[in-house]
C-alpha cells in the first residue's frame, strides 16, 4: 500500500444512501489497498450516521486488513479507513444488538478472500433480523451462487438470535482465492422445486410455524399448481436465543438459479400474514424470468467487479441497491458495468442483463 496515496472520497448519501455504501466501499478499500474517506454516512436516514451494526462491520474490516480507522463511533457521519495487509486467522465481531451477522459477513467475506490463508470469523448478533438477509438466505441462496465465482466458505450456526435481543452466533471459515472467476447467469429454465422452513423460537407456540407454512403453501398454490412444495414447520429449541418466528421459502430452477421469499413475525401480526408475505415475495421474484432475486442482485456486484473476465447476469428490475453498488464498484475499481434491457417477444416480462468487465484483482498475499 502506498502511504502517500490520496484517499478516495466516497459520498455516503448518494443513491440508496445506506449501510450498503459503507460495506462495498470498505471491503473494496481493504482489497485494493486504497485509503477511503466516507462522508455524509446515512445522511437521509431517520437516525443518520453509523448504527452499532455498521460500526462493528467497519471495525471488523479494519481488523482484517490491519488498517487504521478514524471517526468511527455511533452516530458518526464521516469516517476514514487506511488499509494495511489483509491478515488471515481468527477475527471476531459482536454487534451486541440484533444487528445482522449476515451484513457483517457481507463486508468481511470479500476481504477474507484476499488474505494469505484461511480466515475464521466469529460473528455475533441477529441471525434472522429485519432489513437484512436471514442466515438461511445467506446459506441456501447466496452461498451456492457465490461458489460459482470461486468463493468458498463454511458457516456453522451455533446459536440463532432475533430482534430485539440478538445473541446469535455463527462461525465462518473462509478460504482465500488467487483470483475470482466471472459468472454467466442468463438462462432461467423452469422452476423445479420449492422448499423452506417456518420457525418459532422461545416461548412462541409451534402452531404459529404450522400456520405460516400452510398460508404460504396456499398462496403459492394459487399460481404454481403442479409442484411439490415442502415448507417444514420447526420449533427451534436449544440453538435459539430469545423469541422469534419467521419463514423463508426457496425456489430452484432447472438451470440452478435460486430465488427466495422471506418474512419475520412481529408483535400483533397474524402468522398467516407472515406466511403470505413471504410467498408473495417469492412469486414476485419468480415472475420476472430473471436468474437472481432482488436481494441477490446487489450482493453479487462486488464479486463481478473483482472477477477476472466478463460476468453477465439476467435480472428483473434493477434495484437502487444494485445501482448504488455498481456506482461504488466503478468508483473504486477498474470494473465497467453495462445494463441492457431485454423485452421478451412471447411474454410481457422485461428483464435486464447486468454485464461487468471485471477488474481482475489478483490476491498479492497468496
Amino acid at each position: 500500500m502506498k502511504m502517500d496515496s490520496v484517499a478516495v472520497e466516497v459520498d455516503g448519501s448518494v443513491m440508496e444512501g445506506g449501510g450498503q455504501i459503507l460495506r462495498v466501499s470498505a471491503a473494496l478499500s481493504c482489497i485494493i489497498g486504497t485509503a477511503i474517506k466516507i462522508a455524509k454516512i446515512r445522511a437521509g436516514r431517520s437516525t443518520p450516521g453509523l448504527r452499532p451494526q455498521h460500526l462493528t462491520g467497519l471495525q471488523l474490516v479494519s481488523d482484517l486488513c490491519s488498517g487504521s480507522l478514524q471517526g468511527a463511533s455511533i452516530g458518526s457521519t464521516d469516517i476514514s479507513l487506511t488499509p494495511g495487509k489483509i491478515r488471515s486467522g481468527n477475527h471476531a465481531a459482536d454487534t451486541q444488538t440484533a444487528g445482522s451477522v449476515c451484513l457483517l459477513l457481507q463486508v468481511a467475506l470479500p476481504c477474507a478472500l484476499y488474505a494469505d490463508g484461511v480466515s475464521k470469523l466469529r460473528l455475533k448478533g441477529g441471525t434472522n433480523a429485519e432489513m437484512a438477509p436471514q442466515i438461511d438466505y445467506t446459506l441456501k441462496v447466496f452461498k451456492p451462487i457465490a461458489e460459482k465465482f470461486g468463493v468458498h466458505f463454511d458457516c456453522d450456526v451455533r446459536m440463532r438470535g432475533y430482534y430485539p435481543k440478538g445473541g446469535g452466533e455463527v462461525f465462518v471459515t473462509v478460504n482465500p482465492v488467487k483470483e475470482l472467476q466471472p459468472v454467466t447467469l442468463t438462462e432461467r429454465g423452469n422452476i423445479t422445486k420449492i422448499h423452506g422452513r417456518a420457525f418459532v423460537a422461545g416461548v412462541l407456540p409451534y402452531k404459529l410455524a404450522k400456520d405460516m407454512s400452510a398460508a404460504a403453501v396456499r398462496t403459492i398454490r394459487k399460481e404454481i399448481k403442479e409442484l411439490y412444495i415442502n415448507i417444514q414447520p420447526l420449533q427451534e429449541k436449544d440453538k435459539a436465543y430469545g423469541n422469534g418466528n419467521g419463514i423463508i421459502i426457496i425456489a430452484e430452477s432447472s438451470s440452478g438459479c435460486l430465488f427466495a421469499g422471506s418474512s419475520l413475525g412481529k408483535k400483533g401480526v397474524y402468522a398467516d400474514k407472515v406466511g403470505i408475505e413471504a410467498a408473495e415475495m417469492l412469486l414476485r421474484n419468480i415472475r420476472h424470468n430473471g436468474c437472481v432475486d432482488e436481494f441477490l442482485q446487489d450482493q453479487l456486484i462486488i464479486f463481478m467487479a473483482l472477477a477476472k473476465g466478463t460476468s453477465r447476469i439476467r435480472t428483473g428490475a434493477v434495484t437502487l441497491h444494485t445501482q448504488t453498488a455498481i456506482h461504488i464498484a466503478e468508483q473504486l475499481t477498474q470494473a465497467k458495468f453495462t445494463i441492457t434491457k431485454c423485452e421478451e417477444e412471447l411474454s410481457s416480462s422485461v428483464t435486464y442483463i447486468i454485464e461487468c468487465e471485471g477488474s481482475g484483482v489478483v490476491n498479492p498475499n497468496l
